[in-house]
This record gives structure tokens, sequence and C-alpha cells, in this order.
């Protein structure tokens, strides 16, 4: 008896998923609920565990290939399957027959390893090889190869031409200088051809050997990726705002409970809390930032649900942090590390990349001074936060001093939120994140 290996339910508009990699062989014995392929969805990867245990018997869908929910996957026998037998051996040549004894007496001793012989033969020359030996004149035997077995390599050669001197030109009969003429200068023509002309081999220095190009087909994440930001390219009438924002306060009041919040809630008080709780207060006041539209209707959440882009080696994901407006501080930081190593072994379920009502995506962990972030669609706003950099600020007493700023990006979906209700959500964070006591106080 056998039981089957079923690609299982995917979760909501998850109808396909493509075999990435298989952890059992046929014929490898497996228990029940080990994991024995994982499949790749257009959100997450999973592992799909077998159902029963036994010896895998059989494969049917190989790695690359794309499954739609319920296919057939592989089978799983009973008990063992008989190993296969080993492919037989050749059969044993003869022993050589002994040496004769006077031939064996008068055997020399072995020869001392032989030099490297330089290679002659055109055959054992690769096509750039020869084309430059014959471009040159040059004699092959004559330059020394490092490459396998002697062999010559473009880089030999092209050492070789270097070190080479070339021969002085012939000496060219002097020709009878014309007089000059009043006011005219006469510049003398150069000698030889151009001699100031570089040699191939100054102006393109040599390329190791191996493919120029390599074609790797993208993975169903990187096609999902695409798909959905050109989708929201031809959806969406993006547009984006900017301000820019002191960091000063949130860095003295990390500093300030940095050791005392840690030791409390194991986990650091980062950035992405300030900014995550700052916007849950901007989209209170300003819904329609929070809302989304589907057919010729909008649609207004009266819950926060935060995404927060994370980037994992496949791409770039968004799990979501729910009901962000009643964590503290302590929670959403959980949340957000608890999401984001999960994202990046590849454990997230499905259902905690989707229904966030707004995103917010941090491009300065990676340098990014600025950027207009792209909306994740159906979602309404996106906010962008970027490099932290000390730049000089006029303070409202008209001194300068340099200050820790932030710029700050807001794209957001101009055909349901209005240019003055997207530059206000935005200048509403920036006040809520200038002075974090608004955020504690509602003010």
């Amino acid at each position: 008896m056998s039981t089957e290996i079923i690609v299982p339910t995917l979760g909501e508009s998850v109808t396909e998923a493509t075999v990435s990699k298989w952890f059992k062989a046929v014929g490898d014995a497996v228990a029940a609920d080990e994991p024995v392929l994982e499949l790749e969805t257009d959100k997450v990867t999973l592992e799909i565990n077998a159902p029963a245990a036994g010896t895998l018997s059989e494969i049917v869908v190989a790695e690359g290939s794309d499954v739609e929910v319920g296919a057939l996957l592989g089978t799983i026998a009973e008990g063992q399957v008989a190993a296969k037998a080993p492919a037989p051996k050749p059969a044993a040549e003869p022993p050589p027959a002994a040496p004769e004894p006077k031939a064996a007496a008068q055997a020399a001793p072995a020869p001392a390893a032989e030099p490297r012989p330089a290679v002659t033969a055109s055959t054992a020359l690769s096509p750039a090889v020869r084309k430059l030996i014959d471009q040159h004149g040059l004699d092959p035997a004559s330059i020394p190869g490092t490459g396998k077995d002697g062999r010559l390599t473009k880089g030999d050669v092209l050492a070789h031409l270097e070190a080479r001197q070339e021969p002085a030109p012939a000496p060219q009969p002097e020709l009878p200088k014309a007089a000059p003429q009043p006011g005219r200068t006469v510049t003398p023509a150069p000698a030889g051809d151009t001699p100031w002309a570089p040699s191939p081999s100054a102006l393109y220095p040599p390329r190791p050997e191996g493919p120029r190009e390599e074609r790797v087909r993208m993975t169903r994440l990187r096609r999902r990726i695409a798909e959905r930001l050109k989708e929201s390219q031809n959806t969406a009438a993006t547009l984006t705002t900017y301000n820019e924002c002191d960091m000063s306060a949130v860095m003295a009041l990390r500093g300030q409970y940095r050791e005392s919040f840690e030791k409390k809630h194991g986990v650091r008080l980062g950035f992405m809390s300030f900014f995550v709780k700052a916007c849950v207060v901007a989209l209170r006041e300003f819904p329609v930032v929070n809302a989304s539209i589907e057919g010729e209707e909008i649609v207004y959440k009266n819950h926060y649900d935060i995404g927060v882009a994370v980037g994992v080696e496949e791409g770039l994901v968004v799990p979501v942090v729910r009901d962000a407006d009643a964590l503290s501080f302590a929670q959403v930081e959980l949340a957000i590390a608890d999401l984001a190593r999960r994202a990046r072994d590849g454990k997230l379920a499905l259902d905690e990349l989707q229904g966030g009502t707004f995103t917010i995506s941090n491009a300065g962990i990676y340098g990014s001074l600025n950027s207009m972030p792209i909306l994740n669609t159906p979602q309404s706003g996106i906010l962008g936060m970027h490099r932290i950099q000390q730049r000089p600020v006029v303070l409202p007493d008209g001194s300068i001093a340099a200050r820790p700023m932030m710029y700050l990006a807001l794209s957001y979906d101009h055909r349901l939120v209005d240019g003055r209700q997207a530059v206000s959500f935005l200048v509403r964070v920036r006040d809520c994140i200038e002075s974090p006591d608004r955020i504690m106080l509602d003010v």
C-alpha cells in the first residue's frame, strides 16, 4: 500500500507553486511528518512533510516544475523498498605477463621527472591563443605555458608580448627641410605610422576564462514581485511627497532607556516602533490614507495592520503587524523581530503576508538617502524611511547646528488621496517623531 504526497491548499489566491527542492531521493526512508520537499509560492517558501512513514518510492514532479493545488508530487510505500542492485563492475583484465628474467635484470632505474614539454601542436591552443599567435607571428614553443599540462593561455601570450622588446624602427632618410616662411610655424610630422597608439594588451587587460553571460530562471517569488510592481504602476495614480525630520529626540530617548528597555522586554528599542506608532496616530486623523479602492467603492479600514518590508535573499516580503494600534512599543518591536527572523528563514505563513492596510519601508538600512517607494496595492499609502545623516539645520532661535536628519517619503494613490491630505499626513508623522511624547499623549 502506498501513500500519495499531494500539493496542499496554499492560501487565499495562491493556486500554483514550484517544486524548488527534494530533500529525499527515490529509495530513501522517510518518517511521518518529516520534510521531503520544498515548494516555492508567490509569497513564501514552505516545506511539505511526509503524510506517512515508509520509503519514497516515486517522484512524480521534478525540481523546477510548476504544480497546482491538489497535484500529485510523489508516493511513499510502506516498509522498506529493496535497494537497487549495484551496477555491474567491468570484467577484470588479466594481469600483465611477468617480464623475462633477462629483461628484468637489464631494467633501468626510473628516470627523473622530465621537464614540462612546451606545447606546439595547434590542436592544444584555444582559438583566442591561436589568434594572438598568428597575429604576431609568434612561436608557441618559445612561450612558457602556465595552463593545465603546460598549455598556453591568453594571459601567457599577452605577458610575452608585453615583455618582448620591439625592434627599433629603421632610420628614415632625412629630407631637406623647407625654409620657414615669415609668420608661419612648421610642425614636423610624427615619425612612423602612429607611435602614440597604445597596444591592444594595454587597452584590454586579460579577462578570466569563462562564459561572458549566464541565464538563470527567475524564481516564482521574483516573478510575483515583478508582476505586483508593474500592476501597481499600471493601476494606481502614484504621487510622492517628501519631508525631513529631526531624529534628535528619538535618538536621545533610545539612548536613555536602551538598556532598561532591553532588560525588561528582551528586545532592543529600535526606530521602527516609533514610526509604526506615529503612522497609527496619523492614520487615525487621515483615514483615507488607510483606505483602499475596490471597484467603484472606497473601503475605509477601522483596523491598523501595518506591513513592514523585509529584504530577504529571494526578494522583498512584507509581513504584517496586526492591530498595531493596540500594541505597546515593546510588543511592536517583538512582533517585527519575530516576523523578520522567520521571513529570512522562509518560515512565514501566507496569512502573515496578507491584509495589510499601510506599509513602511526602511531603505536607510542599505544606505539610501532618499527614494520614492512603490505602493503595495491595493493599499493607498506607503512610508519610506531613509538613512540618518548629520546636516546643518537653522534652529528656531536663528542659530545653525548639526542635527541627525532623515528624509521621509510618502507615496500615495492620488485617485483616492488628495495632496493636502498626503502632505498633512506626512507632517503629522514628522511631528510625532520630532516630539515622541505626542504619541503617548495623543496630541
